[in-house]
Parts: C-alpha cells; structure tokens; sequence
C-alpha cells in the first residue's frame, strides 16, 4: 500500500493552528486528487483542504472540532488504488458484491445521502442537463481558477466577466475581473481556447483555488453556444425542500396565534454568512457557535468585536450569549438595534462599520435638484476609498504641520542626471525617490513617526515600509508599499517606485502590496497641488504630502555680503500624523529633517 499523509496546511504567517469544521469525505471513500476532503477554519478565515492525491481515504486522526498546529498529519490516502481508477460511465464493476452489500448499495441509491449533499454544495455539480445545455466542444479542458493574490487573501470577488460563453480567448487576454477590499485585478486566460463554461457569477466570493471558469483549448469559436435564456433553473427542484425546512416553528404572528408560553419564543432561522451587511469576516467557529445558539445574523452584526479590525471572535460572541442569560428577556415586538453609523459613542469604528448606503433614488434625487442632473453610481474603488477615510478620521486625531524646503539643488541634480539615468536604468527619474530617501532618514531620528496604535499600546516598527500614493485615473488613489525602502538608494528606490506604480494603474497588484506600509509619502505636487491636508493610512500614525516645485523670488544670505533675492526652486511639505501619541513639536520636527535633507542633495552628488 502506498500511504500518502494529509498535512493540516499553512494557511498565512501568523496561523499555527487550525480546527476541522467538516469532513467531506469518510474512511473508504474514493477521493480523486485536488477533490475536497475536509474544510478547516481559524479565528480570521475557513479554507477547503483539497486531497494532494487521488486514492481511498484509510484514516482520519483528527475528529470534527479539534484544533491542532500546522504541519500535523490529520489523515492518510491509500493511492495504490489511482491507477485502477476509470470513467464511472464505462467502469465494469470489479467484483461482484455480496447480498448484504448490495442491499445497502440499492438503499443508497434511493434514499438522500447527506454527504453527498455536502459534497454538492462544495463542489460546482457536474449534470447531465448542463451538458445538454450546449455540445461538448472538442479539445481539452482548462480550467480557470480564482488566483492567489497574497499570504492573507483567501477569497475574491467576480466584479465583472469580459468574455461571454463561446467567445474565442487569446492565451493572457483577459477573462474577467475580480476584487478585494484592498485591490481590483485582471484574470488573464492561462491558454488559447474558448469559453466554454462560467461556474461563477459576477458578485459572487469565492475562494482562492475555486476553479470559475473553462476553457476549450481546441474548440472553434463556434463550437460552444451560449446557455439559452430559457434554460430551466435546477434551483426549483429544491426550492419546496428548502422553504419546508426555513418555515418557523410558530406560526406567523398575523393569524392570532399565541406561542406556547412555557416554551422559549425563537426568531425565524436565519443563514448565518461568512460575511455580514457590514462586510465584516465571521470565522467559521463564530458561525457555529451563533448557529448552535440560534442566533440572528442581526445580533452577530450588531457585537463590538474586539479581534484584529474589529473582527467579532469566539469571546465577543460567548460574552453576549452571558449577558443575554443575565439579562432580561426583550418583547418579541422590540425593534432590532439599527445599524452603525461609521462614528459611535463606543468609539472609532472598526473596519466594516461604515458603508457607502445606496441613498435615494435618480428619481428622487431629480425630483430634489430638478432634471439638469447627472448621476453617477459609485464604482468599488470609490466606495472602498469612502470607507478607509471615513474610519480614519473617526480613528485618528488628525493635526498636519507644514514646512517649506528650497530645492534648487534637488532640482539641478535630477535635470543632469535623469537622461543617462533613463538609458541605465530603464524607468524616470522622477521626484517621487528623492522624497521617499527623505522620509526614510526622518523616521530614523523620529521612529515614533513609523509606529501603529494598537489599543493603549504603541508598536514601533524598525522596518521601513514606505506606502507611495498612485493616482488612478479619476477612479481614486492607490498606495503600494515599497518593502524595506530604508534598504535602498536613489536609483533602487527609482526602480521600484516606477514598477508598482505601472503595474497599480495596469491592475496587476497583488492585495499584499498595498498592506503592512509603516509610513506614506503622496507627491500632490505632481498633480499642480501646491499644499495639501492628507488623510493618514490606517493603522499608520503619518502622512507626508510633498507639493508642487515652483520658482520664487526668495530672500537668501549671500556669504557675509548681505540680504539678496535670488530666484530658487521652492516646494512646500504637509505632514499629518496622528495626535493621540504624535505632538506639534515633534511633528515640526520630522518636518525639518526632511527639509533639510531635501535641501542637501546638490548637481554634483553621487547618488546613482
């Protein structure tokens, strides 16, 4: 027998452990490789664990519901089995089985298999009706799964589809679009084909690794018809099931009906999701425990948690159950608590407590402003942009200091040097280096100035993560990271803000670029903005805002000989920081050190 052990799986840097939620599969089940086996889940995501493997499932050492560290064999496949595997339409059976067994086969088939059920909802079905739906291109099948965007994203959202079924794809043109709350990304297509299959909507979340879409490799174009608008929905065969099973055990207050006073009044079952109205994550364990304590999707929604970004955890959850015990019971008539506005007397909101609402309707908004009107629906950047400054100024006692440097130098160094720069090195020398190497050597002597507030507690961070905001279009700003900035000098810091900033205006970042930054730096000046008030990227405590380089008259020294005016490359900075641990003294002070560094650089320095 050739064993083959099932690791529980690494599942980001700062997981070491994991609970089994659910078993797909059972001992003596045939698993075929990639096909799930078991889904686990943590305190921030749940993750399906698809087999390394095809095979037989021999064992499973691990019970639904325990927790063990990453790395630890929670299951074993016999693959010897692989190789007899065949097509279950041509598979002649391999030995013929005994009474008992073919009873129990024959009741199987009869009667609902709650397994199989499970397996269904986890895996998109394979029916006959959907292969009828439209002819079976010729070619090989490719499939087109949901990319891996980042150690710490774990699902996506299909924002929008940019090719139809039967329509021809060239290998890398796009195929569809897909989101975050951090960042949009263009999915290229892996191979040349055509569309044969979307098994995923636009707006549906998925998880990383979940194939949604397939490809024809060989097909013509027009081999593979598109799905008729009259196809019949395979959801109705289910529907009555269903409805029979979400009916409340009461019957609806409307038709008189007074519920057993002995027995506790329960609100109508609802489906607790993995994500709320408020966008919040709900862990898997949160879930279950809601679920066995027949909570609504409501009061998960309406708990302060008090986990990373205010995500609910186990203990925000059993606490509320404790104090709903203690407390007493509400009239069944009692409105539920309204939604959150984005600022609470609880304090700042927590990520996900503030939502950009729909608001009235064109027509209502019409009826207010009159016809001569254009709306304009928000787009995801937008409403993402709206939610992270909101919940920054409500989290942050913003204060912004300004200073004002002579660049002349600057000015001079960049003009000799940024065309045998550009035949070197590929990109422009643009301003955006000079201004990071500035703020780096400022954080030096200032690292209260590259630190986080987490609760009453100030985390200094030693490694310089320098954020530099992107402009997209009119869509809104990006801010990815320059990793390590204090690492690098001019040329290499040149190098790399060229290079996120393409690939941030062409869709190609991944979510992980624009998270962990310790500091920003936005170059207004390069939009004509001479000054600015920035907002600061949570959770960082600073912002620095460099202005527009304009020529000036300005009054200089002129070694000993007097007072002169002299015409000098002027710019103005902006610093906001956050005033809960950062004061005016040492925020103007940060200000001087990166002028006068600014003001150091000169024609002949040898930066390069």
């Amino acid at each position: 027998m050739a064993q083959v052990d099932v690791e529980m799986p690494k599942m980001g840097e700062s997981i070491t452990e994991g609970t089994v939620i659910a078993w797909h599969k059972q001992p003596g089940d045939e698993v075929e490789q990639d096909e799930i086996l078991l889904e686990i889940g943590t305190d921030k995501v749940d993750t399906e664990v698809p087999s390394p493997k095809g095979g037989v499932l021999t064992e499973t050492l691990v019970e639904e519901g325990d927790t063990v560290e990453v790395g630890t064999i929670i299951a074993t496949l016999d693959t010897d089995t692989a190789a007899a595997e065949v097509d279950a339409d041509d598979a002649p059976p391999a030995e013929a089985p005994s009474d008992d067994e073919a009873a129990a086969d024959e009741a199987k088939e009869t009667a609902p298999d709650a397994d199989a059920e499970d397996e269904a909802e986890a895996t998109p079905p394979e029916t006959d009706s959907e292969e009828a739906a439209s002819p079976a291109p010729s070619g090989d099948e490719v499939e087109v799964v949901m990319p891996k965007m980042g150690e710490s994203i774990t699902e996506g959202t299909v924002v929008a589809w940019y090719k139809d079924i039967g329509e021809a794809v060239a290998i890398d043109e796009t195929i569809l679009e897909i989101g975050t709350d951090k960042v949009d990304t263009e999915v290229p297509s892996p191979a040349e084909g055509v569309l044969t299959e979307k098994l995923v909507e636009e707006g549906e979340t998925v998880e990383v690794g979940t194939v949604v879409a397939l490809l024809a490799s060989e097909a013509e174009a027009g081999s593979v018809e598109p799905p008729a608008s009259d196809e019949p929905d395979t959801t109705q065969e289910t529907a009555p099931e269903a409805d029979e099973a979400e009916l409340p055990s009461t019957p609806p207050s409307g038709d008189g009906a007074v519920p057993d006073a002995d027995e506790p009044q329960r609100a109508p079952e609802e489906t607790i999701t993995r994500r709320g109205d408020d966008g919040r994550f709900y862990s898997p364990l949160v879930r279950s425990i809601a679920k066995e304590e027949g909570l609504r999707m409501s009061e998960l929604e309406s708990l302060e948690g008090s986990g990373r970004g205010g995500r609910v955890t186990k203990e925000d959850v059993l606490a509320y159950l404790d104090e709903r015990e203690e407390a007493p019971a509400a009239p069944a008539s009692a409105p539920e608590r309204p939604p959150r506005p984005g600022r609470s007397d609880e304090g700042p909101p927590a990520r996900g407590d503030y939502t950009v609402d729909e608001g009235p309707s064109d027509e209502e908004l019409r009826q207010q402003y009159g016809d001569r009107i254009e709306v304009q629906p928000m787009d995801r950047m937008r409403k993402m942009t709206a939610e992270h400054m909101v919940r920054s100024k409500a989290t942050s006692a913003h204060v912004t200091s300004f200073a004002e440097a002579d660049v002349t130098g600057l000015v001079q160094l960049r003009e000799a040097n940024k065309e045998a720069f550009r035949e070197r090195e590929g990109v422009k020398l643009t301003y955006t280096p000079f201004f990071v190497k500035a703020a780096v050597e400022a954080l030096r002597e200032h690292p209260l100035l590259n630190a986080s507030v987490e609760g009453d507690k100030i985390v200094i961070k030693h490694d310089f993560h320098v954020g530099i905001a992107v402009a997209i279009g009119n869509k809104g700003l990006l801010a990815p990271v320059i990793r390590n900035a204090g690492d690098y000098n001019v040329s290499g810091l040149a190098r790399k803000a060229a290079n996120v900033a393409e690939r941030a205006r062409n869709k190609e970042l991944q979510p992980d670029e624009l998270q962990g930054g310790t500091f920003t730096v936005t170059n207004i000046g390069s939009l004509g903005s001479l000054m600015g008030t920035p907002i600061i990227n949570q959770p960082q405590v600073g912002i620095l805002a460099t202005g527009a380089i304009q020529k000036r008259p300005v009054v200089v020294e002129n070694d000993g000989l007097g007072d002169a005016i002299s015409v000098r490359h002027m710019m103005y900075l902006s610093l906001s920081y956050d005033h809960r641990i950062i004061d005016g003294a040492m925020g103007s002070s940060f200000l001087q050190r990166v002028v006068t560094e600014l003001e150091s650089f000169s024609a002949d320095a040898d930066l390069f």
